[in-house]
């Protein structure tokens, strides 16, 4: 008796790698555009061309679409490079205008992904978990930041864990968003502003 052998066509596995990215990258500008609650599967899959069924095959429900976008977001924010270089900087300066210009590349190339999950937390069943999951490595990133910052002379005035908050006060993405997003800065003129108040209070 033979057994059969699975086989998987790299083209077909092309395919369906593209049908993919291109029914994410639709939810994202839908999710961003609308909000999430005002959405549905069939919006999705109207904007990315394809059958709802096709959606529900190639990634799963509404939900598993936010999910897959926050992930795919977290893995393209580039922080890990962004951080190592952060770290082996010896000057506080430095070290704040690296951060500035680090987490402003960061927010303006996932812009779009960051105001389709701001704009899903109202209406998420686990808005708290969504939050979590998209930030968690970014304030762990801040983290790591001010704690290199304590090492440096001089040190902060602040506590390790209050320049923490302070980075996320300023560097986090609800400090991008409430400058370009909610009162029209241009992204140049946010980074100096941010980056001259770190310097100023930690610098």
């Amino acid at each position: 008796m033979t057994t059969r052998r699975h086989y998987t066509s790299p083209l077909r596995e092309q395919g369906a790698n593209q049908t993919r990215d291109l029914i994410l990258r639709h939810a994202t500008d839908l999710f961003a555009r609308r909000g999430y609650g005002r959405v549905t599967v069939a919006d999705i899959a109207g904007a990315a061309g394809v059958a709802s069924k096709t959606v529900f095959a190639s990634v799963g429900s509404k939900g598993d679409i936010l999910n897959r976008i926050v992930d795919r977001g977290v893995a393209a924010s580039g922080y890990e490079e962004a951080l190592a270089g952060m770290l082996a900087l010896r000057d506080p300066a430095a070290v704040l205008a690296a951060l500035a210009r680090g987490t402003r590349a960061g927010n303006e190339s996932q812009c779009v992904v960051h105001e389709a999950i701001h704009k899903a937390l109202a209406v998420h069943e686990d808005g708290e978990a969504l939050w979590e999951r998209a930030t968690a490595d970014y304030r762990a990133a801040l983290r790591a930041v001010a704690r290199h910052l304590h090492t440096l002379a001089p040190a902060p005035a602040h506590s390790a864990e209050e320049t923490s908050d302070l980075l996320w006060y300023w560097f986090g993405p609800q400090g991008w968003r409430a400058l370009v997003v909610e009162n029209g800065w241009t992204w140049d003129r946010a980074e100096e502003v941010q980056r001259r108040i770190a310097v100023a209070v930690l610098g």
